[in-house]
């Protein structure tokens, strides 16, 4: 746990430099109506999003204490969620557990479903990932390494094929061969909009033919550095994709940050895991106490 935590708080160094670090100046050298305004820019500029960042300044003023640790405890309340919990709900029952992974192309989610697997098969578990991002052969090719170097199997056509043929082929796999996860990859090409949402839904509808709980989990991975882009991206996937939980990638390769408590306060969207590196141990389960711990020690 202590290796995890240390992953997280270097991954985060970033935003602890530049976020954080604002803030905490603003903290220092101001009081009041000044204060506030520093604060409010800090948090904007940092990618909170201007309603986010009034919605967050107005809960803590007039806090009795230590105002820095009061904007901390504020920070944990919303990555923690209104439920008291920052996961979604238990998944539906069923063998496989299927995850379905969607975002905009570069948002790394055929990265994250290598890493995923990786995650699962060093737990002992069986996985098939499911190349479903047939537009790109790039991802194919992404995902075979992933399948190699992870020693799983994938279920793949060539480029151009019926997405969702190729789900519905990795899930008959999966329950034939008794697998205890299949992560199906997608493809993320918005300047087709209407048929990347309509694929989608085709890839859900097909499925839900295996059985009605399938899929267990839905996942929106949204790219840390695309800031408030970010925000944009989860409501055109929203409706389309029934997400049940978020990604953020790259949280290593910004300074801002700040879009993880944007995404939060918008959606209520649990975040379930956050990328801090390459490395497959860098994709982390995610924690809002050690997040803000992170952040703010």
């Amino acid at each position: 746990m202590k290796n995890l935590f240390g992953n997280l708080r270097k991954g985060l160094g970033k935003t602890r430099e530049g976020l954080v670090a604002s803030l905490r100046r603003a903290m220092d050298s101001s009081d009041g109506e000044e204060r506030y305004e520093e604060l409010e820019e800090a948090l904007i500029l940092g990618d909170v999003g201007a309603p986010a960042a009034r919605r967050i300044l107005e809960r803590i003023d007039g806090r009795s204490g230590d105002p820095w640790e009061a904007l901390r405890a504020e920070v944990e309340r919303i990555l923690t969620g209104v439920n008291g919990d920052s996961r979604s709900a238990p998944p539906a029952a069923g063998s496989p557990h299927v995850i379905l992974l969607v975002g905009v192309n570069g948002s790394g989610k055929t990265t994250t479903a290598g890493k995923l697997a990786a995650r699962h098969a060093a737990e002992g578990k069986r996985v098939i990932l499911a190349a479903a991002d047939t537009f790109r052969a790039a991802a194919i090719e992404q995902l075979e390494v992933w399948a190699e170097r992870t020693g799983v199997e994938i279920i793949r056509q060539e480029r151009g094929a019926d997405a969702a043929s190729v789900a519905y082929d990795a899930l008959a796999a999966a329950i034939a061969r008794e697998a205890d996860f299949l992560v199906v990859d997608t493809a993320g090409r918005l300047q087709n909009r209407s048929n990347l949402m309509e694929e989608l839904r085709k890839i859900r509808r097909v499925l839900g033919k295996h059985g009605e709980q399938y899929p267990q989990e839905t996942l929106l991975v949204l790219d840390a550095t695309a800031g408030q882009n970010g925000v944009s991206q989860a409501r055109l996937f929203l409706e389309a994709a029934a997400v049940d939980g978020v990604v953020l990638t790259k949280l290593d390769g910004t300074a801002k940050g700040g879009v993880i408590l944007s995404i939060r306060e918008e959606f209520d969207l649990p975040v379930r895991y956050v990328g801090v590196g390459e490395r497959e141990e860098d994709l982390l389960e995610f924690s809002p106490e050690d997040f803000a711990r992170a952040l703010f020690e």
